[in-house]
């Protein structure tokens, strides 16, 4: 068993299969475990109740959120944080800023009280994408000009 960057414990699939019980112990006592599989994507063994409370933060963050917007229209708080916690977003304009704002508290609404996380992760990486373009003054000038036709088949990069 190992400690990663990621503050969890690492062990193996290996080692899971092993000695079940000591891994969910140590999992049990320190929170988390990460599991590394050679063949599979990692995962968490993680104990339930803390995982419930995971998601009640997770709730609780996203009313509040929802709270002050539901107050200030504009978002003119977050708005204001947002280049804190997104240093690229000095890249958008304040329309953009504002409607990247709205649908990032969105997204963690659905995160908290839907179970859908992915969505969270799809509108950053999709603001971060036009802020990218909108860096490179060429690029953007480019991204900006008429297309006609297929350009073929479209290369997802994660």
């Amino acid at each position: 068993m190992s400690t990663s960057n990621a503050d969890a414990v690492t062990v193996t699939f290996s080692d899971l299969s092993r000695n079940p019980r000591a891994v969910a112990e140590r999992a049990a006592r320190l929170g988390r475990v990460r599991v590394t599989h050679r063949d599979a994507p990692d995962f968490y063994l993680t104990a339930a109740d803390r995982e419930d409370q995971r998601g009640q933060t997770l709730a609780t963050a996203s009313r509040l959120f929802l709270a002050l917007i539901k107050h200030d229209p504009t978002a003119r708080a977050l708005v204001i944080a947002m280049p804190e916690v997104f240093p690229w977003v000095r890249h958008l304009t304040s329309a953009e800023l504002r409607a990247f704002t709205l649908e990032l508290v969105e997204a963690l609404s659905d995160a908290a009280e839907l179970d859908v996380d992915v969505t969270t992760q799809e509108v950053i990486a999709g603001w971060r994408a036009t802020a990218r373009i909108k860096a490179d003054p060429a690029h953007y000038v480019q991204a900006r000009k008429a297309t006609s036709g297929d350009f073929g088949p479209v290369e997802v990069s994660a």
